[in-house]
């Protein structure tokens, strides 16, 4: 069996922890494993191979996080320059396999506690898509939910499938009791899958048929942005599960969220005996039910309840428990005021490492860059900006123009404006440095690539 992994979304909900460019299951919200980590190790011990549709931007950093949850199964990555929902990415992703294999998909950024059940609820998904069924997982509802969809069902098959309903006709569904939430989790054998898209969204099938063939396979499979572009947006159950007369319908109680708002977060973390999720650098004096994430300083309250504190490096969101949900409204506003902060945090994440921006004013911007081993910049110059770079762990190989040289911990170099260079970390250890940027723009667009071993452009 092939483990489809759907690994797009912006995560914009839990902004701030969450951005464009470190959406929420790359974040490490419970322990040392991100989200997206316990996606791959929950699947592991049934997958025979994974999966993963992801951004084209979040390539290395869903890498980065499989090498590091040492699967030891094949991996295949597709590409996606831009999202098209889930019906295409799913579509990409069956034309890639055998058509009698069975595929499992699952979202990147959902929580499963039960794992055992989670496995007995697979088993059962398997032993039905090899009926040639199409399976949804049902999620046994614990309250009346209002955000997510619902499945109707009548023993295993699905009567209908319902949006987000309002607050009274979620309690109806939930006093009827055949009544689940949507997981947006599946199982069917992949060519059942495209004979079922194909009668019911031919017109998906089609052009996601062109962009599979069309697209550029070496180690991964790169969908062109063209021929991507050309696919209708749309979900799998619009285009084919709400359709399908082969749809049917598990139960699942594995103990899932989707962790989709800082209210089902606060729900899944650990809590101390006053309601308070547990905490590194944080004081209560009189406090209850409350959520704090705190990044390195210090969170202290005083006989507050019900609240939401996020504090991130740059931004610090406050909210009532049970008003997240407008989280992402805030995030429009914050657009409005600084595109990037919900873009990009302070720390980025690249293919050879990661930059922490530390300082940031008008002329001039500090950096602390980590280079992996074995890692490397590309070969690069600047229109507008000079560099002085220096080492504080490590030692760096640095080519500047037609020169080669080391750097050892304090030494430096500087990069004058237009000048070739790159940066080369030859050894086994982390590269650490800091860089210090002058000149009139200091954006990352200014950064002019003459070669790059990544394929970025």
């Amino acid at each position: 069996m092939q483990v489809v992994i759907l690994c797009g979304g912006s995560g914009t909900r839990l902004w701030p922890i969450s951005r464009t460019h470190f959406p929420k299951q790359f974040c490490q919200l419970f322990g040392s494993d991100s989200l997206f980590q316990k996606t791959i190790k929950r699947n592991k011990s049934f997958a025979d191979s994974f999966s993963v549709v992801i951004n084209q931007e979040q390539y290395f950093m869903g890498l980065d996080q499989i090498e590091q949850s040492k699967t030891n199964k094949p991996c295949q990555f597709i590409l996606e320059p831009i999202g098209r929902n889930t019906a295409p990415a799913i579509a990409i992703a069956a034309l890639a396999a055998k058509p009698d294999e069975v595929i499992l998909v699952v979202p990147s950024d959902h929580l499963i506690e039960k794992q055992s059940v989670y496995e007995q609820t697979v088993q059962k998904s398997v032993e039905l898509a090899h009926q040639d069924k199409l399976v949804t997982f049902g999620i046994k509802p614990s309250y009346a939910e209002t955000g997510y969809g619902y499945i109707e069902s009548d023993g295993l098959d699905v009567k209908s499938f319902k949006e987000k309903p309002d607050a009274a006709t979620a309690l109806k569904y939930i006093q009827a009791g055949n009544y689940f939430w949507n997981s947006g989790m599946f199982c069917f054998k992949a060519g059942v899958f495209l004979n079922e898209l194909k009668t019911y969204a031919p017109d998906i099938y089609i052009e996601s048929k062109k962009a599979f063939e069309a697209a550029r396979k070496d180690n991964v499979i790169r969908i062109n942005l063209e021929e991507m572009k050309a696919i209708r947006s749309e979900s799998i159950d619009y285009a084919v599960m709400e359709k399908s007369k082969l749809v049917k319908v598990v139960p699942a109680d594995i103990g899932w969220s989707d962790v989709g708002s800082f209210d089902s977060l606060y729900e899944a973390l650990p809590k101390d005996e006053h309601g308070n999720t547990k905490a590194e650098n944080v004081i209560h004096l009189g406090s209850k039910n409350n959520l704090i994430i705190s990044n390195k300083r210090l969170i202290s309250t005083i006989d507050v309840e019900d609240l939401m504190i996020v504090d991130t490096t740059d931004a610090i969101v406050i909210a009532k428990k049970g008003s997240t949900q407008k989280v992402k409204e805030l995030v429009a506003e914050v657009k409005k005021i600084s595109p990037k902060m919900t873009n990009v945090h302070t720390t980025a994440h690249r293919p050879w490492g990661t930059y922490t921006i530390l300082e940031e004013n008008p002329g001039y911007k500090v950096k602390q860059i980590t280079v992996r081993p074995g890692a490397n910049l590309s070969l690069q110059y600047h229109h507008h900006r000079s560099e002085h770079w220096i080492v504080v762990t490590g030692t760096a190989t640095v080519t500047i123009n037609d020169k080669t040289f080391e750097l050892a911990p304090n030494q430096s170099t500087y990069i004058p404006k237009e000048a070739t260079h790159r940066l080369f970390n030859n050894t086994k250890e982390n590269l650490v440095l800091i860089e210090a940027q002058v000149g009139n723009y200091l954006g990352e667009d200014d950064i002019m690539r003459l070669h790059d071993d990544y394929k970025r452009n």
